[in-house]
C-alpha cells in the first residue's frame, strides 16, 4: 500500500489532481471512511468528514492537516434527516458546495432470520438504506450544479460483495447493500447525462471496526476463520480505489467496483 505523500508524487507548483474538488465522506470516524478522506485530502480535495463521534472527527482534521491538507469535520448521524440538510447548507456556505460525496455510514448485523432481531434489522435498514438517502437528498443538488460547472462530479456509494453472493444468516445486511447497488445503476442512469458520475463500490471482507457490531456467535465464529485462512482487505486498499475513480478523466465511470480479497472465494 502507497504510504506516500503528497509531495513525493508531485513537484510544489504541480497541482494535485483533486485540487479545487470538495468532498464530502459520511462514516468517516472509523474504517473506509476514514481512509478514503485521509485519501482524497492527499490527492488536493478539501474534505468535509461526517459523523457522529466529534472526538474521532477532530483527530482526523488534526491529522490531514499536519499531512498538509484540508479538512472540515461535522459531528451528525446520516439518519437525522435534517441534521443532514444542515450539514449540506454548511458545506455550500462555507466550501461553495461539494462535488464529491462518498456515502460509507453502515452497520452490520448478521443473524439467523428465525431469531427475529427486528431491532437489529431497523437499525440496518435505517443506517444503511435510509442514512444513505439522507446524505443523497442533501448533497445531490450540490453535485447536479458542481457538475454543470466545472463539468464532473462523484457519487460514490460503498455497497459490499454480500449485494451479489449469498451468506446464510446475512440477509438483512445483504438485501440493505443489493439496494445500494441496484439504486446506484438507477442513479447513474439518471444523474449521468448531467455529468454526475455515481459508482459503487463492493468490497470483499475488509478488516474495519464492522466486524466489532457483530453480536450472532455463528457470524463471529465465521469472520474469525476467515481471518486465519486469508489476508483481509485494508481500509486503505479501498481508499486507494475510491481515489482512483475520482481522478479518472471526466468521460469514464467506473460504475461498479469489485474489490475482494486475493484469498476470499465468495
Amino acid at each position: 500500500m502507497s504510504t506516500n505523500t503528497p509531495s513525493q508524487h508531485h513537484s510544489p507548483t504541480q497541482a494535485l489532481p483533486l485540487t479545487g474538488r470538495v468532498a464530502v465522506v459520511t462514516g468517516a470516524s472509523s474504517g473506509i471512511g476514514e481512509a478514503s478522506a485521509e485519501r482524497l485530502a492527499a490527492l488536493g480535495a478539501r474534505v468535509v468528514v461526517l459523523a457522529r463521534r466529534a472526538d474521532r472527527l477532530a483527530e482526523l482534521v488534526a491529522r490531514i492537516e499536519k499531512n498538509g491538507g484540508s479538512a472540515l469535520a461535522i459531528a451528525a448521524d446520516v439518519t437525522d434527516a435534517a441534521a443532514l440538510r444542515a450539514a449540506a447548507a454548511r458545506v455550500e456556505a462555507e466550501l461553495g458546495g461539494a462535488d464529491l460525496l462518498l456515502n460509507n455510514a453502515g452497520v452490520m448485523l448478521p443473524a439467523p432470520i428465525e431469531e427475529l432481531a427486528a431491532d437489529q434489522w431497523q437499525r440496518q435498514i435505517d443506517l444503511n438504506i435510509s442514512g444513505l438517502m439522507n446524505a443523497i437528498g442533501a448533497f445531490t443538488p450540490q453535485l447536479v450544479r458542481a457538475a454543470a460547472a466545472r463539468g464532473v462530479a462523484d457519487l460514490i456509494n460503498t455497497s459490499s460483495i454480500a449485494a451479489q453472493n449469498i451468506f446464510p444468516n446475512f440477509a438483512v445486511y445483504s438485501g440493505t447493500k443489493a439496494y445500494v447497488t441496484h439504486l446506484s445503476r438507477h442513479l447513474r442512469a439518471e444523474l449521468g447525462a448531467k455529468k454526475v458520475r455515481v459508482s459503487a463500490i463492493e468490497p470483499g471482507i475488509v478488516g474495519t471496526e464492522l466486524q466489532s457490531h457483530v453480536t450472532d456467535r455463528g457470524a463471529l465464529d465465521w469472520l474469525a476463520g476467515s481471518k486465519e485462512t486469508m489476508e483481509w482487505l485494508t481500509a486503505e486498499d479501498v481508499a486507494e480505489t475510491v481515489g482512483f475513480i475520482a481522478t479518472l478523466p471526466p468521460r469514464v465511470n467506473l460504475q461498479q467496483v469489485t474489490i475482494m480479497p486475493t484469498g476470499q472465494a465468495a
